[in-house]
């Protein structure tokens, strides 16, 4: 039985990988508040997309309970992870995000997809 007085906590939300996928999420949220009008909704649009989607789908994929169905949406969140670099790097080389900050934008993503990867392995399918 729930108490009100105690905080629900998924599975999900333990995991380390789901924690840093939120920091990124609030991080391009962020930075593509100030991106001009004709990135705001191309790169921008599809950025906060794909990055939202690595956090949701580890959430989803945490509450599957088949390995294969868990390691798909475990996939979907790295491809999600994996289609960020790519508009980071045009927004760094169309100078519309310091270099420096695409630089760390761009080391967190890849952590991010190497905890994913061996969340992955951790499946065992």
């Amino acid at each position: 039985m729930w108490n009100e007085k105690e905080k629900y906590v998924f599975d999900f939300e333990k995991l380390k990988v789901y924690e840093m996928g939120l920091d990124f999420v609030r991080a391009i949220f962020a930075v593509a508040k100030e991106f001009p009008r004709d990135y705001q909704y191309s790169v921008g649009d599809q950025l906060r997309r794909a990055a939202l989607s690595i956090v949701n789908n580890i959430a989803e994929g945490s509450g599957k309970l088949s390995k294969k169905e868990k390691a798909q949406f475990y996939r979907i969140a790295l491809n999600s992870a994996r289609e960020c670099i790519p508009m980071l790097t045009i927004l760094s080389k169309d100078n519309i995000v310091p270099e420096a900050d695409a630089n760390g934008l761009r080391e967190n993503c890849i952590h991010i997809c190497n905890m994913l990867g061996k969340l992955i392995s951790s499946v065992g399918i």
